[in-house]
């Protein structure tokens, strides 16, 4: 954990230059399950002092329609990299970008709801995540939001069961998240910032602040020079590839705020 700077680290020079604010939702903006108001709030300073912001999140694509509409969010990318959701307020209009066809996802389907009875069969106490009839792309295996936290040989188990079945598996904070495609949270991104601004992510990443929390987030981590990890991430170190540049004070919302704080005061 030495080589992870605290937020103060962050310096005033350089915060001055992020234009963009990419964030993961759970256990991110969250806390126990909870949006608090002050992280929504600090979700709405940021957009009207100009950043953009965008959630980049495991969630799915039935969520991400409404956070694309009604959050101050100029964009989302949803189901690990599987879509990007914008809508145009002026246009009242919404674009869906996904990474596979709707042949494919529909191929992709059938196989995944056969895993999944594997999975549920040979993983005793987990389930389904409940949001998982509003998801286009990947199933997601909860272990922790609505059952019983599992031990971590249970969690090992369900990625190895996505692995055996040459699916792609990712480790959030409270669900494994698998899906027969070759994507993550950042080749969408890539997609995202190619296809509504015009620009290169190579080329701006220096502009880029990314705040997440949980393994399925190390792409972005290892990709962005300014990744901050909120407080929670701790715990998750040892089992993230590539670690976040600067870890917060606060753990989820709280430590968004507190990283909220810090690019708005850079921009005065």
């Amino acid at each position: 954990m030495t080589d992870i700077r605290p937020l103060s680290a962050f310096t005033p020079e350089n915060r001055s230059g992020i234009r963009y604010v990419l964030t993961d939702i759970d256990d991110t903006l969250t806390m126990h399950g909870r949006l608090p108001a002050a992280a929504y709030a600090a979700l709405e300073r940021l957009e009207a002092a100009g950043f953009r912001v965008i959630p980049i999140t495991g969630r799915p694509a039935g969520w991400c329609d409404l956070i694309a509409r009604f959050w101050p969010v100029d964009a989302i990318v949803g189901e690990n990299g599987a879509l990007y959701m914008r809508y145009d307020r002026a246009a009242k209009k919404m674009t869906r970008r996904f990474f596979q066809t709707e042949a494919e996802r529909a191929a992709a389907r059938s196989k995944l709801t056969a895993l999944s009875e594997t999975i549920l069969r040979e993983v005793p106490g987990t389930a389904l995540a409940s949001d998982q009839q509003y998801r286009e792309c990947d199933l997601a295996v909860d272990f922790c939001e609505d059952v019983p936290p599992l031990p971590q040989a249970a969690i090992d188990k369900i990625v190895a069961l996505f692995d055996a079945a040459g699916a792609t598996a990712k480790v959030s904070s409270i669900h494994v998240n698998g899906w027969f495609g070759h994507w993550d949270k950042l080749s969408m991104t890539k997609v995202l910032f190619d296809e509504c601004y015009g620009l290169q992510l190579d080329a701006v990443r220096d502009q880029i602040v990314f705040a997440g929390d949980s393994p399925n987030d190390a792409p972005m981590f290892g990709y962005f020079p300014w990744s901050v990890g909120v407080a929670n991430v701790r715990p998750f170190l040892d089992r993230i590839a590539a670690k976040p540049a600067f870890v917060t004070e606060g753990e989820g919302g709280t430590g968004f705020v507190q990283l909220a704080d810090a690019l708005i005061q850079a921009q005065k």
